[in-house]
């Protein structure tokens, strides 16, 4: 292990780079622990604080995770959610795809709560207008994965089974049409990435100079008018969503435009 010092690329860079080509090549496997900071600096020639800047580099980006008292990790593979409107609701009615069996949702609160401003415009009423909130936490075996939380209109589920603070043997959407008497017909998600609030961070233990992606999902009627929007958050180094679909085939009297340059 060796840095040098004449290229453009910084030290702490270089060291980080040189860690993950471990990672990636199995010397060290998911769930085993790197040597000691102190240990990694000797190897290197470096100062402590020089590899201390490596190993927060390959947090932020998902690869190793720290234990305080018990020291840095190779973090397991990056979670890949099925977690889109698609995979959600599944590919006929009244099936819905389980979360992986490494995965465990719990439910948080359920109560009323200010609506955020994108649930408010999603719902087209007043930011802070008191709403219905399902909120819920995912977590693996060694972190938390996920934040959510399911937002409904008080008048919809008043004196409903979405007001007890329970969870149910089937999913939300399925308990929520048969207690709002409204049926999903559609749905749009919308994936933004950021910075996490305070409270996102320290729920899903990452820095605070963690990106993460959100998504607000609106669940329509066949009216158009929203049922549910719900939110969900996860760690964006850490987390792929991966979506497969099939590609139309070309009409047999479907020419491409010659006008049209294609590379």
């Amino acid at each position: 292990m060796q840095i040098n010092p004449g290229a453009a690329e910084f030290p702490h860079r270089q060291i980080a780079a040189q860690l993950k080509t471990q990672v990636r090549r199995g010397d060290w496997a998911p769930g085993e622990r790197l040597p000691s900071i102190p240990a990694i600096a000797e190897m290197f020639g470096v100062a402590k604080q020089t590899v201390q800047r490596a190993v927060d580099q390959l947090r932020v980006e998902g690869i190793l995770i720290t234990k305080p008292g018990s020291g840095t990790y190779v973090r397991g593979t990056r979670r890949r959610l099925n977690r889109l409107s698609r995979g959600r609701y599944g590919g006929f009615r009244g099936y819905h795809t389980d979360l992986a069996a490494r995965y465990r949702q719990q439910l948080v609160s359920v109560g009323r709560s200010p609506a955020p401003p994108e649930v408010a415009d999603a719902f087209g009423v007043p930011d802070g207008t008191e709403l219905l909130c399902r909120r819920h936490l995912v977590r693996t075996e060694d972190s938390p994965v996920e934040v959510g939380a399911s937002w409904f209109l008080p008048a919809d589920t008043a004196g409903t089974s979405l007001e007890r603070a329970e969870a149910f043997g089937r999913p939300l959407y399925q308990e929520a049409e048969e207690a709002t008497g409204r049926r999903y017909v559609s749905a749009t998600d919308t994936i933004s990435a950021r910075q996490p609030s305070r409270e996102e961070a320290e729920t899903l233990q990452i820095r605070p100079d963690t990106p993460v992606l959100h998504l607000l999902h609106v669940a329509y009627d066949e009216k158009r008018k929203p049922i549910e929007v719900a939110q969900a958050t996860w760690p964006g180094p850490m987390t792929t969503l991966t979506e497969e679909y099939k590609i139309p085939a070309p009409t047999p009297d479907q020419d491409p435009d010659p006008g049209l340059v294609l590379g």
